[in-house]
């Protein structure tokens, strides 16, 4: 087994960076503030956390090793993937010498069981299956269950798109032979996934600190990330001074290194491309697990699906747009609110150049995986453009998220 390489899923050069645009005026993830600690009194929100034996780990890719590592995936064996995906779920199939397979999906981003099982009959070794509930929207899970059953397959439920969520009275994760999520879609933290199992024990999984430095790095991102959307301003100004001197000696750091230093957090932590097995045996910060701990589910849950309803009122009779979902079910907690989009680009452009959090999933699908191979997720991968509803958005910043959004779709009418 080795590091894949990156040039495989990069994207083109041509393609424009975050560092292109303006910063976010509006936080794309929970920015750490007073209010995460608050406690709501909503109806009780289920998490893969209670679906079974739980390994904190730094990442969702990660934790997509682990498990097929747990689940003896190596080289000649096939997985099952879905063709709607990002190179996070890949690249760990790669890397423990697998061949991903990719299948279809429907327009609604429910997998489509005829494909699978014509694949699975067709091809030799398939050991193992990906499922992804994306957006925090369920897939089939009883029924993929059933279909690995059957088969002598391993069934890996990614919920990387839904830390919180029920299907059939049970957590989701719970489906799975292995399950994994990640914990910085969901909790103002800069690092974090889990591996979960309802049906085997993790005893095999050990995990080390990675340091008092990624330990430091992790709680002062989080505490900046906070303070650059303005929350916890008595903090920002107690610590201005530290924060000044730290910046600066960082500063000095850089300017004198020679050669590259070990990274002090996983690059999935800023959004980078590539799989680094050096974190498959370090463990999630204090710091994370701590506010895995301590932030409310119930209020993540309540605010999250309230956030995701404004947006839907708000956004659904746009021109040249409609909600990639038409209902919200119960049990459901979104990770975002996703809108699809006749003139996608346009738009996404245009929102980035105002602060807008527009972000895309899928944007850059696996080499090779084109229509003919399910024209459901390019189309998806182009189309969808996806807006924040987490929990720690503050309603004046909804309000203007909305209007910005409006205004672009409506060719500058608000």
């Amino acid at each position: 087994m080795g590091k894949i390489s990156i040039s495989d899923v990069k994207p083109p050069a041509a393609v424009p960076s975050p560092a292109d645009y303006p910063r976010s005026r509006v936080p794309v993830a929970p920015a750490l503030s007073l209010a995460s600690f608050l406690r709501a009194g909503g109806p009780p929100a289920p998490s893969i956390l209670d679906a079974g034996q739980v390994r904190f780990v730094t990442s969702g890719r990660v934790a997509i090793a682990l498990a097929l590592r747990e689940m003896g995936v190596g080289p000649g064996d096939v997985v099952l993937v879905p063709s709607y995906h990002c190179a996070s779920m890949i690249e760990p199939v790669v890397w423990a010498g697998a061949t991903p397979l990719f299948y279809r999906i429907r327009p609604d981003t429910t997998v489509d069981l005829d494909d699978i099982a014509a694949k699975a009959a067709a091809t030799p070794h398939v050991k193992a299956l990906m499922a992804t509930n994306y957006y925090g929207f369920h897939q089939p899970l009883p029924a993929l269950r059933a279909f690995c059953d059957e088969r002598g397959l391993y069934l890996l439920e990614d919920c990387a798109h839904s830390f919180l969520g029920e299907h059939a009275g049970k957590p989701l994760g719970s489906y799975g032979d292995y399950a994994i999520a990640s914990s910085m879609k969901f909790f103002p933290v800069y690092e974090g996934g889990c591996l979960v199992s309802a049906r085997h024990r993790l005893d095999g999984v050990a995990l080390q600190s990675a340091g008092a430095g990624f330990e430091t790095k992790v709680l002062l991102n989080s505490i900046e990330n906070g303070f650059d959307y303005g929350r916890l301003p008595l903090l920002r100004a107690l610590l201005a001074l530290p924060m000044a001197a730290k910046n600066a000696l960082w500063g000095v750091i850089k300017a004198h290194r020679h050669g590259a230093a070990p990274a002090l957090a996983p690059g999935s932590s800023d959004g980078g491309f590539g799989f680094d097995p050096a974190w498959l045996t370090k463990r999630s910060s204090l710091y994370s697990r701590l506010m895995l701990r301590v932030v409310s589910r119930r209020r993540m849950g309540e605010l999250r699906r309230r956030n995701w309803r404004r947006l839907y009122d708000a956004l659904a009779a746009l021109p040249g747009c409609r909600p990639l979902f038409a209902t919200l079910p119960d049990g459901v907690y979104p990770w975002v609110f996703p809108l699809l989009c006749d003139e996608p680009h346009v738009l996404f452009r245009q929102l980035k150049q105002a602060g807008v959090p527009v972000i895309r999933f899928g944007e850059y699908l696996w080499p090779g995986v084109d229509a003919t191979v399910c024209e459901h997720s390019v189309d998806l991968s182009r189309r969808v453009l996806q807006f924040p509803c987490h929990q720690e958005l503050r309603d004046g910043e909804i309000d203007w998220m909305i209007a910005q959004v409006r205004a672009s779709a409506n060719g500058g009418v608000r």
